[in-house]
This record gives structure tokens, sequence and C-alpha cells, in this order.
């Protein structure tokens, strides 16, 4: 066992505070990281809370991990030592079943083994994940880094950017395509990205009229304010996809009447209250599809990796210090970011 310190909420009310525990030792399959920096997902503060009523205590959240190899077991192949590498949502899963055989690992029929809060359905180790100096994973759940610089920027990539890359991916978006974005926050701003970088004309949706200027600086073709019945009026019947962000429930209607015949609004925001009930002939008279879509696969995020780095895509984060967590997710309640929050783990010592 190795001594780690990191930082842990210990029950659902209490701030994050400094906490120590011990990481397994490196096993024959096993990459040892150093982490430079995580990102903060919202899903870290809904874990921390128990909003989801799934929470595990002792508690470190992070899944958006980037660091340096440090050390790698005897049968490890595809790292060494010295190596920039990342740890997404997912550390483990049944590696039997079809969807782990087909690559499709966030959607294991046993369940995943998520970074942190131990396997998806229970049972087995608490996880605890990267708000911390260092992780162990198996070899075949750690991502190869390719960007060279801007590390920082790279980490919420491994959530953020495969949150939005793999629906895009999935529903084939490309040249020629007229693509809708709800929401410009953490995962919307990647979704912009991404989607002009894959060819198509991206359309974002806000209720704020003052981020029209960053969204366009993103990538975005136009802004339409979702309040506004006339600007909305104008896109009726013309999309070819939505990739709808939000993590707050909202009237889904709005955006399903935008879309064209056989098109389809894909939800990645998980809010802790249910959407209202849509209308089903929004969806029968068109043949139009709402659908949903979870992270992606080791695979595929491999993939978005390297289509960022291609790319020059990463993140627009503000860094903060390792003690100041319980600050940023109450700024993170308010959208106080542009548009991640990155923990540079180098003050987690002085904190």
């Amino acid at each position: 066992m190795s001594q780690t310190l990191g930082y842990a909420a210990l029950d659902p009310n209490s701030p994050l505070a400094p906490y120590s525990f011990s990481r397994r030792e490196v096993g024959p399959n096993d990459v040892k990281i150093d982490i430079l920096y995580c990102g903060v997902c919202h899903s870290d503060l809904h874990t921390a809370r128990n909003e989801w009523n799934n929470t595990l205590y002792p508690s470190v959240p992070g899944h958006e991990i980037v660091g340096r190899v440090t050390a790698v077991g005897s049968a490890v192949s595809a790292f060494k030592v010295g190596d920039v590498a990342g740890v997404g949502c997912l550390v483990d899963s049944c590696r039997t079943c079809s969807s782990c055989g087909e690559g499709l690992e966030q959607y294991c029929e046993n369940g995943f083994v998520g970074t942190y809060n131990g396997p998806a359905f229970g049972g087995g180790e608490n996880t605890l994940g990267g708000y911390s100096d260092n992780i162990v994973v198996d070899e075949k759940y750690v991502l190869r880094i390719s960007h060279t610089d801007n590390l920082a920027a790279v980490a919420p990539l491994l959530c953020a950017g495969i949150t939005t890359y793999s629906p895009l991916r999935q529903w084939k978006v490309g040249p020629g395509q007229k693509v809708g974005v709800v929401g410009l926050g953490g995962l919307g701003h990647m979704a912009v990205k991404i989607a002009n970088a894959m060819g198509a004309k991206v359309v974002l949706f806000t209720t704020s009229p003052d981020k029209r200027e960053d969204a366009l600086r993103l990538g975005a073709a136009e802004v339409v304010v979702s309040k506004n019945k006339e600007e909305m009026a104008a896109h009726v019947n013309s999309f070819d996809f939505i990739l709808n962000t939000v993590a707050a429930p909202h009237n889904l209607d709005a955006f399903v009447n935008l879309l064209k015949r056989d098109a389809t609004m894909t939800l990645v925001g998980a809010p802790a209250a249910p959407h209202p009930s849509p209308s089903v002939f929004g969806l029968i008279f068109k043949r139009r599809r709402i659908a949903g879509s979870l992270i992606g696969g080791i695979a595929e995020t491999q993939e978005m990796l390297d289509f960022c780095a291609e790319h020059g895509i990463v993140s627009d984060i503000e860094m903060i210090r390792m003690q100041d967590i319980n600050e940023a997710y109450e700024r993170m309640l308010k959208s106080d970011v542009k548009y991640r929050f990155v923990i540079d783990m180098a003050t987690l010592k002085a904190a």
C-alpha cells in the first residue's frame, strides 16, 4: 500500500477537507500516476453532497485527471515511466459482457467501476478519485495524452470532452449539417468547439444574451436566446441534430420543434429532478427522437483525445488551488466559471 494525500467529503453536509488514505501497490497490469491537474465536474459536487443518494463516504471526487506516470507493472506495455497520461470517469468494468466486448465500457451490463464512489451498482471497493496526489489504475483504463502543452486545460476533456464528443460521433455530425448546442457551460462550450471542428454549422442556444460574444469566439456560427420566441421560431424544422447539455429541468418541446423530420435531440445533462414530460405530438408528427448518451468507452475517449490534439482543442479553464475547492463548488452552482475549474495539484501539500 502507498500513502496518498487528498481532499474528501466525509458526509453530505461538511466542506471537503484534507484526507489521507492508501492506494494499492502497483500490480502487474497497473499504472501509477502522479496527478498534476484534476478538473472539477458538476458530478463531483452531486456526489460530495449525496444529491444522487448513492454516495459512499469518505468520498474523494475527481475524474478529469492528467498526470505523469511514475511506475508501471511488469505486464504493462502501453505506458512507461515519464509518460503523460490521463484517467477519466471509469477505472474498470466486467470486460465480459457484450457492451465491454464492443468497447462500450460505459454501458457495462454488470456495472462499470467509477473513478470515485465505488462500483456503479454497489458492493466492492469504494474507489477514491483525482482530488489526490496519485492514483493507481489498470493499464486498460489509462489514456495517452498527446497534447504537448496546456495540460491543465486538457484535464476536462476526460469528462466534458468525451461526454459531448461521443454523441456527436454516434449521430454522425459532420460537414453540411446544422447542429444545435443547448447551454454554454462546461459541457456546452466543449460541444461547440468539437462540433465546429467536425465541420458542422453550430447554433448555440442560451438563456443569457451576454453569452453571445463568447459563443461566437468558441466556434458558434449563430447564437439564439431561447427565451426569445421570434428567434426560436426562425429555426423550426431546421436542425439535423441538437445536443442538450443543460443539467436543470426545462421544457424540451421548444427544442424538439426545431428538429427536422427524423432528427434527434440527445440529452447529456443530468438534472437532479426530471424534465417536464415532452409532448408526444412533437415527436410522432415528424418522427423525431429524444435520446441520451453517457460519456464514452476507453477506445472512443482515446479517439477524442487524439482528435482534440489534432485540432488544438482544450477546455477554457480557471485554475484553482486545492484549498479553494469548496468556494469553487459554490461558484459552480452560480455558473460563475468560464468554463471549467481545474485544480493545480501542486497546491495539495500546502492545503
